[in-house]
């Protein structure tokens, strides 16, 4: 199956995979979209308001709204941060098939089967190798730009970008469950709880996210051996849920940093969680993605009007020149704000201050440093240091 040659191959159909794929078919370009069936990813399914303006996301995919968020400290004590408007939440399974479908509708040919390899006709193109999921059969795709979006183990990573499999990890669990009554266990529909906790999770952080009809209670750990559904399951009894009918559940690796190279100098590029690009920290992966794929499709179709490899690499250029300088703040205060429990006290501690809601909920909600308020930003340094030095002490 190597006679037609598309324009490009996207290999995975999540967030970053879905939107490479419409970008790509939008600019006229031949794109086939192909993505593992029945595979969803953990995930507390939280967007912001500039992902939905950017990316166009209607109201009836966006399941639940979130206007505060309740950080939880190891005391047990509480601290309500106000969003100053919403964050959006979705499911990942309407979400990414939604966005899959978008592809579709742009363009884009789309097909179920698990990715096995990267192979060369004799002419050089390269070829993608997977096999049916319907009738197990292998087939084969020659493309002239191959895009992985395949996830945080990605295997077009693997075979195409050296040291990929080096990357580090969180490892996310969570399970979807049938939401509550509000006045139940005191479950807010329109909070996200997030807990800051070593019981739950040594070295990240445990949440509870609501859906509307449902609900994501999950944790993340890099800790090898430290046990994911034991932990939420002392979350969901703490919180009164453990009596919730479970849904389904899910576990994946979350890549801690974006990948030094996304390229292979050649046609082959990454993106998304196979990039690495979660932010440190919160672990955000959504907006991220998606902002990455959209770089990613310009890079390749700069690529197949120039035919010069070298455009592949302004994908990564440009992502960590719009983002690089947040990747690195959050990566800060995650080492040293997730060390131990008398830090992530003082941390939570920290949120309870009004400088810091205000200008945290604004870099999120716009997806951009505040310049507006520099004496608030210096108040906050000097909070931070205080704070630090307290947990040290």
């Amino acid at each position: 199956m190597t006679g037609h040659t598309y324009d490009s191959v996207v290999v995975g159909g999540g967030p970053a995979g879905a939107t490479v794929a419409t970008e790509l078919a939008r600019s006229g370009r031949s794109v086939l979209l192909l993505d593992r069936g029945g595979r969803i990813k953990p995930c507390g399914g939280a967007i912001p308001p500039r992902l939905i303006r950017d990316f166009a996301i209607p109201d009836d995919v966006i399941v639940g709204r979130a206007v505060a968020a309740r950080m939880v400290a190891p005391s047990q004590r509480a601290v309500d941060m106000p969003v100053g408007g919403f964050v959006g939440m979705v499911d990942r399974e309407v979400f990414d098939e939604w966005l899959r479908n978008r592809a579709a509708e742009a363009g884009a040919e789309r097909r179920t089967g698990n990715f096995e390899r990267l192979d060369r006709d004799p002419d050089g193109c390269a070829v993608v190798v997977y096999v049916d999921e319907r009738g197990g059969i292998e087939q084969r795709i020659r493309a002239r730009a191959v895009v992985g979006a395949d996830g945080a183990r990605s295997g077009v990573a693997r075979a195409a970008l050296k040291g990929a499999e080096q990357t580090p990890f969180v490892f996310a669990y969570h399970e979807v469950i049938r939401t509550p009554k509000t006045d139940d266990a005191g479950f807010d529909r329109s909070r996200a709880d997030v807990y800051y906790q070593a019981e739950l999770s040594p070295d990240f952080y445990a949440w509870v996210f609501p859906h509307g009809d449902t609900a994501s209670v999950g944790v993340g750990s890099a800790s090898k051996g430290f046990g994911l559904r034991e932990s939420v399951a002392r979350l969901r009894f703490r919180t009164g849920l453990a009596g919730c009918e479970t849904i389904r559940s899910e576990g994946a690796p979350i890549p801690l940093r974006p990948l030094r190279k996304w390229d292979n100098g050649r046609d082959v590029v990454v993106t998304g969680d196979a990039a690495g690009v979660v932010a440190p920290a919160s672990g955000e992966g959504i907006y991220y993605a998606m902002t990455a794929a959209r770089y990613t499709a310009s890079a390749v179709e700069d690529f197949l009007v120039s035919g010069n490899p070298k455009a592949l690499a302004g994908a990564r250029k440009r992502f960590m020149r719009a983002n690089g300088t947040t990747f690195w703040i959050l990566s800060v205060m995650q080492h040293f704000w997730y060390h131990n429990d008398r830090r992530r006290e003082r941390f939570v501690t920290m949120c309870a201050d009004r400088d810091v809601q205000l200008l945290t909920w604004q870099a999120y909600m716009n997806k951009r440093l505040v310049m507006a308020h520099p004496l608030a930003y210096f108040r906050i340094f000097l909070k931070d240091m205080y704070h630090l030095l307290q947990s040290r002490g």
